[in-house]
């Protein structure tokens, strides 16, 4: 028995060696296949950028040339750098340009034409796999020039007001305000759009479109940020959607510290296609994990739709995937930002206590992960004072149980998009609660046999009962059948089916050959 809640050993052993069993026959299917995006993050990666006058990259245009000349199962990286080399042109975006007025044809080739063009791909796209390396290492010596935040966790807030430019001055805002990790929230929609904008943006709804220049302006100015204030701020934005592994791509090359990155998320919350999803993920969570960016996946989510008592086994569940799925590409448990709630009504019985086991439950499976903690959504009633004291309890939950990454809750939750002045005083609430109880979870010791315990060995048997079932079914017919946040998704439905295709027999990717030969 171990930690604080008396765990089994062999029983975690048991939910991980289940949860590997489930995720294996999607890693497989993922290793086989792959998707229009996954090409374009390719392409990104050896230089392609920019887009055509009517707002519509150059590499969704230049993929799209070779699909429509040779299908995707072969990759297009070989039919791009053999059409490079028949046409005698030195630039990528160059040849995309000539493809979208339809004067270049692509081909597949064989013989020495094949291995020229596979040399030739593999060297463009290992000079920008270098430059992800380059902000690795210049993230690093930030950091150890300008330091972390002396306390975990680390308080992270969300700052989108559609314009980059008004977002700026808002994250710096923050960040003086106490905030670590500034997240600039998505505009509404942009996970279903099969293309990434180009350009600085001033337009987004309820979000601001992710965009590479958007990831340089505001990583420059919390730079800025840093310098002044002595720390490191670390800025999140979403690798999820049908672009997955191209915002991946971006926020390497753009050094990005976090990304909400998750197994599920896209096929439960936004009905993109299952295969897609984990096909996307993998090369994601490779770029992810060569860029040094910390992963916050989407558990949270699971409970804004399900009973968070009844269905907190499934939270487990997913953790447990996410893990396997995150090791599997390349990540390390500090890059795991594996993600849980506080979502139980606060009118049921002791719901306190049940988010404490939860919360406890997830850091004692995990301890090694910077978990995300979330705040309060779902029973946000508009009631600003009780939303304040809600967020109040998840703020020390999160630290009596030493959570990593702490979300900063609003007490405007459901009632408006916050203002500077709502942020200012959550952020008051997170640093009374981080100042007068820090280290409660030195202290915080549940009762041996006590409700806290009980509650969480229950919990944990139900993943193990969970996982067994998934086992013997499959996951993505678990997924199907509603098993997780009561979504049900079946395998051949779903946006972006149409972008997938299994590997023919000479199917070349050289960003995955390099990102599976991780630097020492």
């Amino acid at each position: 028995m171990t930690g604080k809640l008396g765990l089994d050993p062999a029983l975690v052993a048991r939910a991980r060696e289940l949860a590997r069993r489930a995720g294996q026959p999607v890693v497989d299917l993922a290793r086989s296949h792959t998707t229009v995006s996954v090409e374009r993050a390719v392409l990104r990666l050896a230089g392609v950028s920019g887009a055509d006058p009517d707002g519509i990259p150059w590499v969704n245009r230049l993929v799209d040339a070779v699909v429509a000349d040779v299908g995707l199962g072969h990759g297009v990286s070989v039919p791009v750098f053999d059409a490079l080399a028949r046409e005698g042109i030195a630039d990528v975006t160059l040849l995309a340009q000539k493809a979208a007025a339809g004067s270049v044809r692509f081909a597949v080739p064989s013989g020495k034409a094949a291995t020229a063009a596979r040399r030739a791909a593999r060297r463009a796209v290992a000079a920008g796999i270098r430059q992800v390396d380059r902000r690795r290492v210049e993230r690093e010596r930030l950091v150890k020039r300008y330091g972390d935040p002396k306390q975990r966790p680390w308080i992270y807030l969300i700052v989108a007001t559609g314009d980059i430019y008004e977002d700026i001055p808002q994250a710096q805002a923050a960040a003086r305000a106490g905030a670590d990790v500034i997240a600039v929230i998505r505009s509404t929609g942009q996970s279903l759009l099969d293309y990434v904008p180009e350009g600085a943006t001033r337009e987004g709804f309820a979000g601001t479109y992710a965009t590479q220049e958007n990831f340089r302006l505001m990583r420059a100015a919390l730079d800025s940020s840093s310098k002044e204030l002595g720390r490191y701020v670390r800025l999140t934005n979403y690798a999820s959607g049908l672009c997955m592994p191209e915002m991946a791509t971006l926020a390497g090359l753009e050094r990005l510290d976090m990304m909400l990155n998750d197994s599920m998320y896209g096929i439960l919350f936004r009905d993109i296609n299952p295969i897609r999803t984990f096909v996307d993920q993998r090369f994601s969570r490779q770029v992810h994990a060569r860029a040094g960016i910390i992963i916050n996946t989407g558990e949270d989510n699971y409970l804004t739709t399900a009973d968070a008592v009844d269905e907190a086994h499934t939270v487990t569940v997913s953790q447990l995937l996410n893990e396997f799925f995150a090791h599997e590409a390349g990540l390390t448990d500090p890059l795991l930002g594996l993600g849980h709630a506080f979502e139980i009504n606060p009118d049921v019985p002791e719901s306190f206590r049940l988010e404490l086991a939860h919360a406890l439950l997830a850091r004692e499976l995990f301890p090694d992960a910077p978990l995300k903690w979330m705040p309060p959504t779902k029973h946000m009633t508009g009631d600003v004072f009780r939303g304040n004291l809600l967020d109040g309890f998840f703020n020390l939950v999160g630290t009596m149980t030493g959570q990593g990454i702490l979300l900063v809750g609003m007490m405007t939750e459901a009632v408006v998009t916050p203002w500077l002045s709502d942020r200012d005083i959550a952020l008051q609430n997170v640093r009374y609660v981080l100042g007068a109880a820090g280290g409660l979870h030195e202290d915080f010791v549940p009762a041996p046999g006590g409700f806290i315990q009980q509650r969480a060995h229950r919990v944990l048997g139900e993943a193990v009962e969970l996982l067994e079932r998934i086992g013997e079914q499959s996951l993505l017919t678990a997924i199907a059948e509603g098993t997780f946040g009561i979504m049900k998704r079946p395998a051949d439905r779903g946006k972006g089916l149409d972008g997938v295709a299994r590997h023919a027999d000479d199917y070349f990717n050289p960003a995955t050959e390099i990102l599976e030969q991780q630097p020492s």
